[in-house]
């Protein structure tokens, strides 16, 4: 995780901001520390004098077969959490890709915005605010996603077709949206330790392949930051943007799989040890 992880730092250190890769750890809480510390999962027993420092964390504990994860850590909070994130990760994972949303929520961020109030007011914008309107104006707003959608201008929601709530995210979340995918990320941290530190940094790299395909088809220009557009304003730019959207919906399934299968072995073992508790 270092090739991410520590140009952030370096770039706090002196006061920097990069409007692509920051997002990674601002957006997301999980902090670099945490990020770049191995775990290994449910299942796994450590032997020797290095996984003694694993004792020092306070969800593990010493065993027959050696210092593994506390089931007693799992606790009726983390269950609840646990069946949340399944019901999210189970429902995305029963629908089809819709990969015609063209990334049109970032224009919505900035649509009818001063400029002071732009997100990134460092960066210009390609097309100037009367070109970046005129193509709110111009395209259908398909946004499902709720983290999305609430940072809508407020000239700006009445137009998408959809109106995203939290509550309605299990039934409008679906796996061609590029956010829905950057979450997978969230819901992996989310459910650490019980989950095994590469699945985190498998999510965490879809991400942050994502993300650079979120601001390439944005309404900034990233040029002098290396990166090229990609202008869904044009039928070949929402054409490219449709592809890269559809080969990430597959890069996440299995990941999403593996999710469900980490949340579904968790919520097990949690009832078993209960039931074991209780008797």
């Amino acid at each position: 995780m270092r090739p991410w992880t520590r140009p952030y730092q370096q770039r706090r250190s002196r006061g920097e901001k990069h409007p692509v890769h920051d997002f990674l750890f601002q957006y997301y809480s999980l902090r670099p520390a945490h990020l770049e510390r191995w775990q290994p999962g449910p299942g796994v027993a450590l032997a020797g004098n290095e996984a003694k420092r694993f004792l020092e964390r306070p969800e593990y504990r010493q065993t027959d077969e050696g210092i593994a994860l506390d089931e007693a850590a799992f606790s009726a909070k983390r269950a609840d959490t646990t069946r949340y994130l399944l019901t999210i990760l189970e429902s995305t994972a029963s629908r089809a890709p819709r990969l015609n949303c063209f990334g049109l929520h970032e224009w919505a961020m900035v649509y009818r915005q001063t400029p002071e109030g732009v997100r990134h007011n460092q960066l210009s914008l390609r097309l100037g605010s009367v070109g970046t309107d005129e193509v709110v104006e111009g395209l259908e707003i398909r946004c499902g996603h709720y983290d999305a959608f609430r940072f809508f201008t407020e000239p700006a929601r009445p137009r998408n077709t959809l109106q995203p709530t939290r509550a309605t995210q299990p039934t409008l979340e679906q796996p061609g949206c590029l956010h829905a995918n950057m979450d997978l990320y969230k819901i992996s941290y989310k459910l650490s330790p019980f989950v095994p530190a590469e699945l985190i940094a498998d999510c965490f790299e879809l991400a942050a392949d994502i993300r650079e395909l979120d601001m390439r088809a944005s309404p900034y220009d990233l040029t002098t930051l290396g990166y090229s557009p990609v202008p869904i304003e044009t039928p070949a730019g929402r054409a490219e943007y449709a592809r890269a959207q559809g080969e990430f919906a597959r890069r996440a399934a299995p990941l999403r799989d593996c999710l469900i299968s980490f949340c579904h072995n968790s919520l097990s073992t949690h009832t078993a040890f209960l039931d074991l508790f209780r008797s």
